[in-house]
């Protein structure tokens, strides 16, 4: 059995962070769902801008939508949208038999609505709606803005996957939106039984933002260390949510836990383990969406066993030795959800820029 199938083992879920058309076309993505129990996949602006500008697998659907889109970004979900849906019609047997666990595929609104909850959840509730599929996901960055719009939007039943989370603070915020979404439901008397939801934590760029920082002030031993810790303790979160009365309240009705997802887990030091952020974050109720060839190295040379919840003084300790140093890590976090946002940004405008310059080469 490989390490991806044994992960499984220890109820955790492997996610793609990936979506292509080559990858559909090809037959990957089928073989990674049927050969490695590929559970979900999520994309985002960065993904979507690479895809398209990329290939020339759009080029065709950029000039036939143009015909009735007026606008770049009009033209871009147009895209998305379908991507999305045939991806989620892969993984539908895999929804099908999780009970509605698994099996997921992620749409990401805007990221120039990451600062305008009414923008936000406008746009939410038309994606929803456009892509009609029970096993999406409507991403939502986790911002301040972004709680009230993730709230409303699971109250009407969308399922929701939080995205750009780095801070515990914030991540603490996000799971009362996420019990208040699904109280304010029950309370119209609507169920709450098939509404999923993620809450997705950044990690790689935790490191590389903060080792700098560690060297700096002689605290090397740190290195590669606080992602990790923080991940940890997010998890420490999550187990005091679902243990509360509270929560208990709501799975009586028949709710799906907010699980919590690694994200950004890709190594980008070189010089540390290519399965760092995989190895180390293995847990039950948990998933790890990864890029492809990360989930080709942890296929090859992955280790399995039950780490998220061992050493808990260690971890403690990382964050209280951080601490020490004089960095604050809620700075931090902030610093890198605001740097987040822009690189969405920044990948977005290219990527409609790349759209636009497509319908003028056809001109």
């Amino acid at each position: 059995m490989n390490p991806l199938n044994q992960i499984r083992k220890m109820d955790q879920s492997i996610w793609l962070d990936l979506l292509d058309r080559e990858i559909m076309n090809s037959g990957k993505l089928q073989k990674l769902i049927d050969e490695d129990d590929l559970r979900g996949l999520t994309s985002n602006p960065s993904i979507f801008e690479k895809a398209i500008s990329g290939s020339s697998d759009y080029d065709e659907d950029i000039i036939k939508y143009s015909q009735n889109e007026d606008n770049t970004q009009a033209i871009f979900f147009d895209l998305a949208i379908a991507d999305i849906q045939r991806a989620a019609d892969l993984f539908k047997p895999v929804y099908d038999k999780t009970e509605g666990r698994d099996g997921f595929v992620s749409l990401e609104v805007s990221p120039f609505l990451a600062r305008d909850t009414d923008g936000t959840i406008a746009q939410a509730r038309d994606l929803w709606n456009r892509v009609d599929r029970k096993n999406v996901m409507i991403k939502i960055p986790g911002t301040q803005q972004g709680l009230i719009a993730i709230r409303e939007c699971l109250r009407e039943g969308i399922n929701i996957n939080v995205t750009l989370l780095f801070g515990l603070p914030r991540y603490r915020e996000i799971t009362e939106a996420f019990m208040s979404g699904l109280e304010d439901r029950l309370a119209e008397g609507n169920s709450i039984k098939e509404i999923a939801s993620v809450a997705s934590f950044f990690l790689s760029r935790i490191d590389v933002m903060v080792d700098p920082l560690l060297k700096e002030k002689g605290a090397g031993n740190l290195k590669s260390k606080v992602a990790i810790a923080s991940a940890k303790k997010a998890y420490q979160i999550y187990l005091e949510m679902i243990s509360s009365d509270r929560w208990a309240k709501l799975a009586a009705k028949g709710a799906q836990p907010q699980r919590v997802l690694w994200a950004s887990t890709s190594t980008k030091d070189p010089s540390l383990s290519d399965v760092l952020y995989v190895e180390n974050l293995i847990g039950k109720d948990t998933i790890n969406t990864l890029p492809l060839e990360t989930i080709e190295a942890f296929r090859d040379h992955g280790k399995v066993s039950d780490t998220l919840i061992t050493e808990p003084e260690e971890t403690d300790k990382v964050l209280s030795d951080l601490k020490s140093t004089g960095i604050n890590i809620d700075d931090i976090t902030q610093k890198l959800e605001d740097e987040g946002i822009e690189k969405f940004n920044q990948a977005y405008e290219k990527l409609l820029k790349s759209i636009s310059d497509q319908i003028r080469k056809k001109d």
